[in-house]
């Protein structure tokens, strides 16, 4: 298991990017830059027994949260967090990109 620090670039462009893909890089952190055009949405889903931070970098749109889909407005400068097996989507409906960084870890045990 690795254990030194890792910088890493964004690119200057806009197309998905992973960023930490979990091991060996990390312990189970995985990560990504995702850019959505206007219209565009993530794809409903769930990261399990993991839980998720969204960081918003630019733009605005509606993270779809949990089994009624409750609509929360998110844009530049939010961060949101996901619990565990929550049902969630991002969609862009209201600007030209929609910009954020996804951060996704398991949940520790109670062994801590």
């Amino acid at each position: 298991m690795p254990e030194k620090p890792l910088l890493l670039s964004l690119q200057n462009n806009d197309e998905y990017q992973p960023l930490l893909e979990g091991k060996p890089t990390t312990r189970g952190m995985r990560s990504g830059r995702v850019i959505l055009k206007k219209g565009q949405e993530c794809g409903e889903h769930s990261t399990g027994c993991h839980e998720e931070q969204l960081v918003f970098l630019a733009g605005s749109g509606t993270a779809f949260l949990g089994e009624d889909k409750k609509p929360v407005p998110v844009q530049q400068g939010n961060v949101l967090y996901i619990p565990p097996f929550t049902l969630h989507n991002i969609h862009n409906s209201l600007s030209e990109r929609l910009v954020y960084i996804y951060c996704v870890a398991p949940v520790a045990s109670n062994q801590d």
